[in-house]
């Protein structure tokens, strides 16, 4: 009799060989037809929300590693909310206006944008950037990613701006908005100017110079030195700032010295500060004359030294003694501090630069040059004259255009900025009552706020929302009112934001409408400028969120660590300044960067960028969201192919388990599970390890703290189930009686982890999780058409064993591993070859006696026989097992042959035998 046709093998359809790049796409066809998202919402409607606000991308080009991992973190925590009782609408928006679009197309599709009237840019860059949002919309779905994709928010649809429009006249009606001539990030290659959020700071080289400024008016203080010999001595690393310069700072408390050379020269310098500058200038020997503090030279003047003008000493308390001179170039054109001082001076405010970054007649012979093809001429002539002290080449860290990636420089320009000193107390406190992950959130975003005085709001750009602003022609005043406002907000609502371009002033305010500073009617000038793209994104929580699904705040803000200064903070701004209801989220968390393996930025010229399209296509959307969720992305997160064949291993030993579960399963009823009274106490064990599992994941999904939901489970996988259980109730799986109680006591355990684990993980391997919840059979109750639409599991209770119990298996699973480590020594000697060729002789402490009478004990060990001695230190005796081999299951026992009809069958297997229907 061919006895091996009588053993329960694995039974599945399930396939081991995961093929998920082909197999995702199918999936995702039936999800659509199932209106997967709308059914979800259907299903939870009732429940408590949860909605996770869609911090909006650029619609300026196909996705990358950043925004897949943004995508795929944010499905997983609306997944894993949706699937613990909440009701969790998701709506993805997309930001579609502002310099990345119109950077992207320019270069893109290689348009003269100057040649183009504004209504044909604008309609290019809309084009544009509808192209994108469904380029990205697909890339997101492809990645399982749950929401209203057919109804997503567009900063650029005329019911979006419309909305906008409201926030501004809010925040401008409270007196928070105004226009002014401040000194501002400016971008000379794109020729507008820039927030805080829009720069980046990287390392350049750089010519940093000591310059002579000759004393001219000392105020009669210094009358005892020769003038001609005295000089201020500044320091300076943008050479081409000097023809800016008005002033000198000076620290009013600090100490200064008249520093004397070996050449007769006299300069003037900070006390803490002379010994390093002076071994700059090579100079050995020196003398100090007499110090005074700073104040003792305020308002004296000295000679620029290459410009037919003079600088006044100032005081300032922002002046440092860590590096330059301790006396600081002051031009207010280009610098806040500078601005700011000589406001206080009541000294002319010059900007010797223009839009494009070129100097101006102001600068003489170096009008028409660029700031970077100035410096070094700047430089000769300063050596050329005798007025450079010394110079250095050194690497700084210097601003950068986010986008174009090339310097900024600051620039006094008429700007419109929103005056967050006005209501920073509001905003910090609003931020108290926000949850932060990582907790140092709260610290890192009042700080930013704290240290802003204004937002600089308008953009010199084509494509953007028009600022809602016209100006009075009589007194060229700006107007803004409710009148203006709601006019405006109905003519985009209806005809978009292109309409301010084709339109007249007097055609889009109310007919007859006066000036009211004035009251003159002689006719309105539109504003040319366009607000700040953060100010766009920064409404949508009013402007999207509130008006298209009817609820403020929401429950979550999630984006990178760089939102802190930008969409974070001005959608905090917006919502305390224009509505004054506090933050517009209740929880807010954060991403790092994507990196290389080596953690190292993602360039394509560097070679080591990764496409996530390029991922999927390899390995699968699952392995795309696994890599998202097996870390910690507070942190930045590296990528590479070897770090995603790692994965592939951990993702294939859970695919495995659920495979080995699913086989063991066929033909198991789930309605029928045995009873915790009739459970085995090891299959008890099994599932109370499975409540650990669960309390862990749950305990970690309410901190987003997704890698230890990975790790947890893949070490259930290997630890718990591979290393241990799975590998005892193989013998009872395949050999006991089919319907048997013992049998049915471990598909019963089976069944429960294979439906936790599922559950758990589907949030994260959504597309897996599916695949396997449409091969298991389900329980009354249970929705199969999708594993999302079921709760995860709560503890079972019933079922669990005490702690006394659990220290028993403890002591058990060391026992094993003592036993394990005798039995690979014993087969390295090749006395035994596998391990039921074994009988062993175990000895134990006298706590552990009760093993003596375990009548298992030897299918725990997984050997044929055992003996227990008890007392003494731990330890393992090694023989060849006495009696006869069953054929069945490969026990070496003396009882095999003892059954008649079954002569070479153990009594259990031949019990097993007679029961099945053919025999």
């Amino acid at each position: 009799m061919d006895y091996n046709k009588t053993i329960n093998l694995l039974k599945t359809e399930f396939p081991m060989r995961a093929g998920l790049p082909k197999r995702e796409p199918e999936m995702l066809k039936r999800w659509e037809a199932e209106d997967v998202y709308h059914e979800l919402l259907k299903k939870n409607e009732g429940k408590p929300l949860f909605n996770l606000h869609d911090g909006p991308p650029f619609s300026n080009g196909s996705i990358h590693m950043g925004t897949a991992m943004n995508k795929a973190i944010k499905d997983i925590i609306t997944r894993s909310y949706a699937m613990r009782g909440y009701y969790t609408p998701y709506i993805p928006g997309w930001d579609n206006h502002g310099m990345p679009i119109e950077s992207a197309i320019i270069k893109q599709n290689k348009l003269d944008h100057k040649a183009m009237s504004i209504p044909e840019f604008r309609s290019a860059c809309h084009d544009f950037a509808a192209h994108y949002v469904d380029v990205q919309r697909d890339a997101f779905k492809r990645m399982g990613v749950v929401g209203d994709w057919d109804h997503p928010y567009l900063t650029m649809d005329p019911g979006f701006e419309a909305e906008e429009v409201k926030v501004f006249g809010e925040m401008y009606k409270k007196g928070y908005i105004y226009k002014g001539s401040k000194p501002v990030y400016w971008c000379p290659h794109d020729e507008t100017a820039l927030a805080e959020a829009e720069i980046e700071y990287r390392d350049d080289p750089c010519t940093t110079v000591y310059v002579k400024f000759p004393l001219c008016d000392d105020q009669g203080k210094l009358s005892a030195y020769d003038k001609s010999k005295v000089f201020f001595l500044i320091w300076t690393t943008t050479i081409w700032t000097l023809p800016g310069n008005l002033a000198i700072a000076m620290h009013p408390e600090e100490s200064y010295a008249l520093v004397k050379v070996p050449s007769g020269e006299i300069f003037i310098l900070a006390e803490a500060l002379t010994e390093k500058v002076m071994g700059i200038g090579g100079y050995d020997r020196y003398e100090i004359l007499e110090t005074h503090p700073g104040a003792f030279y305020e308002n004296m003047l000295a000679r620029h030294p290459f410009m037919d003008k003079t600088s006044q000493l100032i005081l300032a308390d922002y002046v440092t003694m860590d590096s330059g001179t301790g006396c600081v170039h002051t031009a207010p054109g280009f610098g806040a501090d500078d601005y700011n001082s000589c406001l206080k001076y009541n000294i002319e405010v010059i900007v010797p630069v223009d839009d494009q970054g070129k100097h101006t007649d102001y600068a003489g012979k170096y009008a028409g040059m660029s700031t970077g093809e100035s410096n070094p001429v700047i430089l000769a002539d300063m050596k050329a004259n005798g007025s450079l002290f010394a110079s250095e080449e050194i690497v700084h860290s210097y601003p950068h255009c986010w986008r174009c990636q090339t310097p900024i420089i600051f620039r006094v320009t008429p700007q419109w900025f929103c005056s967050v000193d006005s209501f920073k107390d509001e905003a910090c406190a609003a931020a108290d009552e926000v949850r932060w992950v990582p907790k140092w959130g709260i610290d890192r975003m009042k700080s930013m706020i704290r240290e802003r005085a204004d937002w600089c709001i308008s953009r010199q750009r084509r494509w953007g929302l028009p600022i809602p602003v016209v100006y009075c022609q009589d007194c060229g005043k700006p107007v803004v009112t409710d009148e203006t406002i709601e006019a405006i907000s109905k003519l985009f609502g209806a005809e978009g934001s292109n309409a301010w371009f084709a339109k007249e002033a007097e055609e889009i305010l109310p007919a007859g409408f006066a000036c009211p500073h004035c009251g003159g009617k002689s006719g309105f000038e539109k504003e040319t400028d366009t607000l700040d793209g953060w100010f766009d994104s920064g409404s949508t929580h009013y402007a999207a969120m509130k008006r298209d699904q009817g609820f403020w705040p929401a429950t979550m803000y999630m984006e990178g660590l760089d939102q802190y200064r930008g969409w974070f903070q001005s959608s905090l701004l917006t919502a305390v300044g224009a509505f004054g209801k506090g933050a517009p989220f209740k929880e807010c968390v954060t991403h790092g960067w994507t990196v290389d393996g080596e953690g190292k930025a993602m360039h394509k010229s560097a070679g080591n960028g990764m496409d996530p399209a390029e991922i999927i296509e390899k390995y699968g959307a699952d392995l795309l969201r696994l890599w998202a969720a097996n870390t910690d992305y507070h942190a930045d997160v590296r990528c590479s192919h070897e770090i995603f064949e790692q994965l592939r291993q951990n993702y294939l030993k859970f695919r495995n388990t659920a495979r080995y579960c699913l086989g063991n399963l066929d033909g198991f009823d789930p309605n029928g599970l045995v009873k915790p009274e009739e459970m085995l106490e090891l299959d008890r064990w099994a599932v109370t390890r499975l409540n650990g599992l669960m309390e862990k994941c749950f305990a970690a999904y309410d901190e987003y703290e997704f890698l230890v939901v990975t790790h947890a489970v893949n070490d259930f996988c290997v630890v718990d189930m591979s290393n241990f259980y799975l590998d005892v109730i193989k013998d009872r799986l395949y050999c006991d009686e089919k319907d048997g109680l013992s049998r049915r006591s471990a598909q019963t355990a089976l069944y429960l982890i294979l439906d936790t684990m599922t559950r758990i993980m589907a949030p994260i391997l959504c597309f897996t999780c599916d695949e396997i919840w449409q091969a298991m059979a389900h329980r009354q109750g249970d929705d199969g058409r999708n594993v999302l639409f079921n709760d995860m599991h709560k503890h079972f209770e019933a079922y669990a064993l005490d702690e006394e119990s659990m220290a028993r298996w403890a002591a058990v699973e060391d026992l094993r591993d003592l036993v394990n480590s005798a039995l690979e020594a014993a087969r390295s000697e090749k006395r035994i070859g596998k391990s039921l060729e074994a009988a062993v002789v175990v000895t134990v402490p006298e706590d552990n006696a009760w093993m003596a009478s375990a009548p298992d004990l030897a299918d725990w060990l997984i050997v044929s026989q055992v003996t227990v001695k008890t007392g003494g230190e731990p330890a393992v005796e090694v023989a060849r097992a006495e009696g006869g081999k069953c054929e069945r299951c490969w026990k070496i026992l003396p009882a095999v042959g003892s059954d008649a009809e079954h002569p070479t069958l153990c009594p259990r297997c031949a019990a097993a035998v007679r029961k099945l229907p053919q025999f």
